[in-house]
């Protein structure tokens, strides 16, 4: 039997479930997922491995109208995804009846399929599903228009034969003996998790306003040990970030340090150090230094 391959690229609004579609493709948590907005920054590739193919999603930050230079670096990764993908996933929610017209263009001149996923179907009626699916019709008339749960996991099976139906024969891109899911590495992914609890954990503009560097990573057999700097505009935030007595920053630690021990199934070493950076989001060689070249 011939292999398949190719690239498939989600884009959409924020909150409106990517990082959880992604997820649910993969079968495991490789997106944060959070309630909040901007919890995706970067583009993350997910693998997906069988003997007969290879499928490379893209998760993308959330379309939005940009108020800082970090903004504009979070849209120039969105704009990747349309140039190489094979494959669109145009992801909306049950809700969502609106479309800026410039990405309305972007998907209508497509020359790859574009599919209309539209989540959170598990929260809405049959009629209200149907009522979205003619609207999404008229408005893009895409290649398909697929109602899906991605929390649930409901229709994913379906979503990725169709996917695959689309696909050309061809090598893998990634090495199937590599046991990584992702073109990221772990340094990479310690950040998101600790970026993942701040948003938790924090209220206002203080997951919005923060920034995680790993500025040092010593791995062993039994202990990993994570030396991380969070950057943040203000000393105020600073102050929040600590809390009364370090009070704040120690339950940060603890539940960051949890989660890494659980996904790197070992003993972790933690350690949070808090700097003020003033207009970060607008600063060119931190971003850089923050990956947002990428």
């Amino acid at each position: 039997m011939s292999h398949i391959s190719g690239f498939v690229n989600i884009v959409g609004k924020p909150n409106v479930g990517k990082s959880t579609l992604m997820n649910a493709l993969l079968g495991q948590d490789l997106s944060i997922v959070n309630a909040k907005a901007q919890t995706t920054r970067h583009r993350i590739k997910g693998i997906l491995n069988d003997e007969n193919y290879q499928i490379v999603f893209s998760d993308t930050p959330g379309i939005m109208k940009p108020a800082y230079k970090l903004h504009e670096r979070m849209l120039g990764a969105v704009e990747e995804t349309f140039t190489d993908a094979d494959v669109i996933l145009y992801v909306t929610e049950i809700n969502d009846r609106n479309i800026d017209e410039e990405l309305k263009m972007k998907l209508t001149s497509q020359l790859v399929p574009v599919y209309v996923i539209i989540n959170k179907i598990d929260t809405a009626d049959q009629a209200k599903v149907e009522e979205a699916v003619v609207h999404w019709k008229e408005m893009l008339n895409p290649k398909e228009i697929l109602p899906i749960s991605a929390l649930h996991k409901f229709a994913i099976d379906v979503m990725v034969s169709k996917i695959l139906a689309e696909l050309p024969e061809g090598p893998a891109y990634f090495d199937k003996d590599d046991e990584s899911v992702s073109d990221r590495n772990m340094r990479f992914f310690a950040a998101e998790i600790i970026r993942e609890r701040i948003l938790s954990l924090y209220q206002q503009e203080i997951p919005y306003s923060v920034e995680v560097l790993i500025t040092g990573y010593k791995e062993s057999e039994t202990i990993d040990r994570i030396y991380t700097t969070i950057y943040c505009a203000r000393e105020t935030q600073k102050g929040i970030l600590l809390g009364h007595q370090g009070k704040a920053i120690k339950k940060l630690g603890i539940e960051s340090r949890k989660k890494l021990e659980q996904v790197l199934e070992k003993q972790v070493h933690l350690e949070l150090t808090v700097k003020v950076l003033d207009d970060w989001r607008n600063n060119e060689n931190m971003l850089r230094k923050f990956g947002y070249d990428q």
